[in-house]
């Protein structure tokens, strides 16, 4: 694009471009593409500009608003005659540099919580509702309790709660201290928030639109009085992709997903939109629990009642560990309808022994904060995705 003479009078040098494109902001990651790694060459010959800028992916919806913004902020430099963009895609190494920089961004600049950065804080995700995530969500949280460590569990399902019922916490009610910030429940070693600790009883339905939803998750991690020195907050995520999983990933950027589908192919392609609204967000995905893996009867035969297969596939397809396939157990349907986490009250049986395997492999990768680094982390998953493959032949 040629841009008039009249500049030719000031020289215009590769620094001054440079400093141009850090005014165009890619609107998705909130950062400029400079500082995102999006300009891997500039060339300046005499009034002549080069720009090439790396897109994620060649079908970019934002590619001709970054086009535009690019021709606009170079072509407006005293001494450019002419603006060539070059558009090209990143390789799989560049699109995870460029992760890593938006979620460092995004650490920077999200507002304080009242959940401590050195928390971690794992999301628990389903595409769908049904397939048991709150189920593995609170033992997960309370086999993570039993391992010593100090343990929050937010019910961020704000319509479909069912935290309460499952804890065995109905008749629990949330409450202010003196400084007017919630107190959490204290619940089998853990603390617990949940709107269905707020309502009268469990029946009552919440007619809240998006932003309420939005305003309620920002509340449970703003004006909530969780310990500070929490090791990990488990969040049961409503299903599906909406205003809680984009407000989540706004307010606690560094939250981790941890998917759970059961074995149907048909349920794993619906959990891969959680999984990559998840990348969109630039939550990392931790790995894949496969719920209602079978059912083994009492004289040993196996049965495979809502198929096999899809959490490993599901697995493979992000390039992520299948952390368990937790088996149909009927002491975890008695145990959610009488408030008895199985991971209590049956402890040896098959779905607690492979929520256990579950949690022993998150802590793994993912420990508390402090006691790793960040090669360590890396060191660890890379030794789990070989054994994974191992396995796999």
């Amino acid at each position: 694009m040629r841009f008039g003479s009249y500049h030719r009078a000031v020289a215009v040098t590769r620094e001054t471009v440079l400093e141009a494109l850090r005014q165009v902001i890619d609107p998705e990651l909130g950062s400029d593409i400079v500082d995102l790694g999006m300009v891997p060459r500039v060339e300046v010959d005499g009034g002549k500009v080069t720009v090439s800028v790396a897109l994620t992916v060649a079908s970019c919806p934002l590619r001709s608003q970054i086009e535009q913004d690019v021709l606009r902020r170079v072509g407006a430099l005293p001494g450019v005659d002419t603006v060539a963009v070059e558009i090209t895609t990143m390789d799989q190494e560049q699109r995870s540099k460029l992760m890593e920089r938006a979620r460092l961004r995004a650490r920077e600049q999200a507002e304080p919580t009242a959940i401590s950065p050195t928390t971690r804080a794992l999301a628990i995700s389903s595409g769908k509702g049904g397939v048991g995530k709150s189920s593995i969500a609170a033992n997960l949280a309370i086999a993570t309790a039993r391992a010593g460590h100090r343990v929050g569990l937010l019910d961020a399902d704000i319509w479909g709660f069912s935290i309460p019922r499952l804890l065995g916490a109905l008749d629990v009610r949330l409450e202010a201290g003196d400084d007017r910030r919630i107190r959490p429940a204290e619940v089998h070693g853990i603390q617990v928030v949940s709107t269905g600790l707020i309502v009268e009883d469990e029946t009552t339905a919440l007619m809240w639109r998006g932003l309420m939803l939005s305003k309620a998750l920002e509340q449970f991690l703003r004006d909530v009085a969780w310990d500070p020195e929490l090791d990990y907050l488990f969040i049961d995520m409503p299903p599906g992709t909406g205003d809680i999983q984009m407000a989540l990933a706004r307010l606690l950027p560094q939250a981790e997903t941890v998917v759970v589908t059961t074995p149907q192919r048909a349920a794993q392609r619906v959990a891969a939109r959680v999984a990559d609204m998840a990348r969109r967000s630039h939550m990392p995905i931790l790995g894949v629990i496969e719920n209602m893996a079978g059912f083994t009867c009492e004289h040993g035969t196996h049965y495979d009642l809502f198929g096999r297969g899809g959490g490993e596939l599901l697995a493979d397809d992000l390039g992520v560990p299948l952390l368990a396939r937790v088996p149909i157990d009927a002491a975890v349907v008695e145990g959610g309808d009488e408030g008895r986490p199985v991971v209590v009250t049956d402890p040896d049986g098959p779905a607690a022994r492979a929520i256990v395997a579950a949690r022993d492999r998150i802590l793994a990768v993912l420990p508390p904060m402090g006691m790793d680094s960040c090669s360590a982390r890396i060191a660890v998953l890379g030794e789990q995705l070989e054994a994974l493959d191992a396995a796999r032949g």
